[in-house]
């Protein structure tokens, strides 16, 4: 959620274009990258854009400079970070599995790269090191411990397919790590520090035996660097801490951190209409499950400017002065809704409503289901005068079809 205290006093509704549209504040994403180059400074740590949270790269060049370079999750991504980054920039590259035609590209693109299995490395061992790159290994663990409440986004359940377990590497004997220069794990979504603190704790006591045989590790994401009360200083510490004990480089790859507190999704109310419920319905011309998708994956109901979330576990009269709306989308979805809000006047057909954080894990999942329309890519700056709002990218009808033949 972002703290209305802390946003400028700027009307992210005024873009001069038809909604919806996702508006991103390039003054706001300065903002968190400046905590992130403080972390940096103060730890000699190094922190990477992870491209499966956010890759618009319109807005590249206000995160580039702050950062050491970026980390993909697909052949596609590294080819963007590399696009996008200066050639002095890192691209590292995990994913579950590679495939050879995959692995042969990244070889050209990546400089570090991520493997989730020993057998996955033997396999590719011999590309990697004859590519005619330098290009450093690594290794995702399991740790087999995680605070994630939501079993679809804990990477170390029972069932997991992240990364080799303790009793894996002890089996394979003293030379399991040949050939490796860095650990990585990833245990953790949207937390603060004193998770990660409670779980390098587990990492250390069952892997700490091979930490004198890598160069680096890699603490993952999730980190929720830039949320207000996230606990900065306990982060320095920790990574300080750590540096020290061990004598390895870290890396953070968080990808909600670079730019939480920073966006919109900026739609406009098309009808209001009632039901049986007493409850009026407020339509508008986006999409919930097109182009909000977490909103039901997690599931979560988010904030909309100059209104009040209404939740299940809230009981009590209807507030003084207020009208409460269900908020709905246009596709013929059942469930394509985004919450239920009170509202200080009633709704017009027309209104605009700015629904917060809708940068991270949106752009990236968004769909053109029932053929509706993406919205575009606006970004703004809020320390500007008049706010130099920049259309980015409008989509259109071929869009659309060319996604499918």
């Amino acid at each position: 959620m972002i703290n209305s205290t802390l946003l400028p006093d700027f009307d992210y509704s005024a873009a001069p274009t038809p909604t919806p549209y996702y508006l991103i504040d390039r003054a706001l994403i300065r903002r968190n990258m400046k905590i992130l180059q403080r972390v940096q400074k103060e730890t000699g740590c190094r922190i990477l854009l992870a491209l499966k949270a956010f890759s618009t790269w319109g807005v590249f060049d206000e995160l580039e400079p702050y950062l050491s370079g970026i980390a993909a999750s697909s052949l596609h991504e590294a080819l963007l970070g590399r696009d996008h980054f200066s050639a002095e920039k890192e691209i590292h590259v995990y994913s579950p599995a590679y495939s050879e035609e995959e692995m042969v590209e990244l070889c050209k693109v990546a400089d570090h790269i991520v493997f989730n299995s020993l057998s996955q490395w033997r396999r590719f061992r011999k590309i990697v090191k004859n590519c005619g790159q330098k290009i450093e290994v690594g290794l995702r663990i399991n740790p087999e411990y995680s605070e994630v409440p939501h079993e679809i986004y804990n990477p170390c359940t029972g069932r997991s397919r992240f990364g080799v377990r303790l009793n894996s590497l002890l089996a394979e004997g003293d030379d399991a790590l040949d050939g490796i220069d860095g650990l990585h794990f990833h245990t953790m979504c949207e937390q603060g520090s004193d998770v990660l603190q409670r779980t390098l704790d587990v990492v250390c006591a069952r892997f700490e035996r091979f930490f004198n045989k890598v160069k680096w590790i890699n603490f993952g994401g999730g980190h929720h660097i830039t949320r207000q009360g996230y606990g900065v200083e306990k982060l320095i510490a920790l990574v300080n801490d750590f540096r020290k004990k061990y004598g390895l480089d870290v890396i953070l790859e968080p990808g909600e951190a670079h730019v939480i507190h920073t966006s919109f999704l900026v739609a406009t109310v098309l009808d209001v209409i009632s039901n049986p419920t007493g409850i009026d319905v407020a339509i508008f011309d986006a999409s919930t499950a097109a182009h909000m998708p977490d909103v039901l994956e997690t599931p979560y109901t988010p904030e909309i400017l100059g209104a009040k979330r209404v939740v299940e576990d809230v009981e009590g009269p209807l507030e003084e002065g207020r009208y409460k709306y269900v908020i709905g989308g246009k596709t013929c979805l059942s469930g394509d809704l985004l919450g239920e809000y009170l509202f200080d006047s009633p709704l017009q057909i027309g209104t605009r409503l700015c629904v917060e954080d809708m940068a991270h894990y949106t752009m990236v999942k968004n769909t053109t289901f029932n053929g509706v329309q993406l919205p575009s890519i606006v970004s703004c700056d809020s320390d500007v005068p008049g706010g130099d709002f920049r259309i980015i990218r409008k989509f259109n009808y071929d869009d659309f079809r060319n996604r499918l033949s």
